[in-house]
């Protein structure tokens, strides 16, 4: 018998090794950590195709090594006229809400049909899409790119490079950070902390940072993940440095440091800007607790502890109300409605319920008529944001990615599928799914002008679903 499993074990191994040399096998962890995912294909050869596939498109200036400029397409769809702008990670008040206008949602059964595919670089950033053009940032062999697409066609208009190269090994390589669009400025933040001001229209550097340097401050474990926050005439970040610099006020304009606050670690949360409780604050989730900060010069303002034992916090606050909002974390922590009441200039946070039926990991929530939905782990749930009352669980989409229009949630699966399902309390009702893109898809879509647009690190499409 154990001679049988030996062999068996060495055969197995052969096999693998077989996979890997000859046919390009490649090994990737789900969400969960353990559960592989198996896909074929050589990086060299897909960054190659991904050259080749830029090339294709002509340019028409020439510009300095770390800016290549590109003409759009002729042909462009009316969405370059719309001022329907997704200008933040998970949208413009960054609370994964597409508003701007009806959707259709009488999708096919074969799935709907691509308006464009392009390959892309390595990393988890998302789009922000304004003006007609889309941006994320990207990793192609050993550089960090900030890149323009035209989002009517996909074709690359302007890319900005510098030299880096994050990798580890449960993630893969490329930077994590969404770019933000404000007033004809991106504003991209690196895996290794390399912060830029960009002009939109042609990727001109205004100007750069290093915020670890600038804090002092060391890399996390899976790098820098936080989408910058324009507030008024500042930038906020989150380096996560000692000695005051966790969180950190650029000016917008100059890049110049205008205040930096607070001794803790940071987390894999991006800031928000918020009124709660009459006070107009930044909200920042740190790996230790949950801080509303004064725009003005980041006094504290009030915190609530929210720690999670084995990963600092990923998930995005949900503003409930104007007095309340919602947290979540997985590795056994679940989630908490916290209340805030007004104490002169201050604020006091307390407690209104807690579930372990709601465990964002990698995903955040979102808020529709007055319930709560998200992936609990793995599994699409709805509790009622009122009592934490699980409505009903149902959908194994991995641990994906989702926003909500129209009444209804966009789910974006692991696996790269996109699934559209009903925002009701009364039952799980999925509409339509396709496949949209291939391989382990962790990115958070992104929608304006009536486009849904979705990449992972390899490949990026934009759908369609405008009435």
């Amino acid at each position: 018998m154990a001679g049988g499993v030996a062999a068996l074990v060495v055969f197995v191994g052969i096999i693998a090794s077989l996979l890997v040399t000859v046919f390009n096998l490649r090994i990737e962890f789900a969400g969960n950590g353990m559960r592989p995912i198996f896909s074929f294909g050589d990086p060299n050869d897909h960054y190659a195709s991904l050259e080749a596939n830029r090339l294709d498109q002509p340019t028409t200036t020439t510009a300095p090594p770390s800016t290549r400029s590109i003409r759009p397409a002729e042909a462009s769809r009316s969405v370059q006229t719309l001022d329907d702008n997704w200008t933040d990670f998970r949208g413009p008040n960054r609370d994964g809400l597409y508003t701007a206008t009806a959707i259709r949602t009488d999708w096919p059964g074969a799935g709907l049909e691509p308006l464009w595919t392009q390959p892309i670089g390595g990393g988890y950033a998302s789009f922000v899409i304004a003006n007609g053009r889309t941006f994320t940032i990207e990793q192609r062999r050993d550089d960090e790119v900030v890149t323009a697409y035209d989002v009517a066609t996909g074709v690359e208009l302007w890319t900005h490079v510098w030299p880096t190269h994050f990798q580890e090994m449960m993630g893969g390589p490329g930077p994590r950070a969404t770019p933000t669009w404000h007033e004809d400025r991106l504003y991209a933040l690196g895996a290794t902390g390399v912060f830029t001001s960009l002009d939109a229209a042609t990727g001109e550097v205004l100007w750069e940072r290093n915020i670890l340097d600038d804090g002092g401050a060391r890399n996390l474990q899976w790098a820098m993940a936080g989408s910058p926050l324009i507030v008024d005439d500042m930038v906020v970040v989150l380096p996560g440095g000692p000695e005051g610099w966790s969180v950190a006020a650029y000016n917008r304009h100059t890049g110049n440091i205008v205040w930096h606050v607070l001794n803790d670690v940071t987390a894999y949360t991006s800031p928000m800007l918020a009124t709660l409780g009459g006070i107009r604050q930044v909200l920042v989730v740190t790996a230790e607790r949950v801080v509303g900060l004064r725009p003005e010069d980041g006094r504290l303002l009030w915190d609530y502890p929210w720690r999670v034992q084995m990963v600092p916090n990923i998930a995005q606050p949900l503003i409930v109300s104007n007095t309340r909002l919602f947290l979540s974390a997985s590795y056994g922590k679940g989630a908490a409605l916290v209340e805030l009441t007004r104490e002169g200039d201050r604020l006091t946070a307390s407690t209104v319920w807690e579930t372990n039926r709601m465990k964002n990991k990698f995903s955040s929530s979102v808020l529709v008529n007055g319930y709560i939905y998200g992936l609990d782990d793995a599994i699409l749930a709805c509790i009622d944001a009122e009592t934490g009352e699980l409505m009903w669980k149902a959908g194994r989409y991995g641990y994906g990615q989702l926003l909500a229009a129209d009444d209804h949630l966009v789910v974006l699966t692991e696996q790269g599928d996109l699934v559209l399902v009903r925002a009701t309390p009364d039952q799980h009702r999925e509409v339509a799914g396709f496949r949209a893109i291939d391989g382990k898809t962790w990115n958070v879509p992104a929608m304006a002008n009536g486009l849904i647009l979705v990449r992972n690190a390899r490949e990026m499409a934009a759908f369609d679903v405008s009435q």
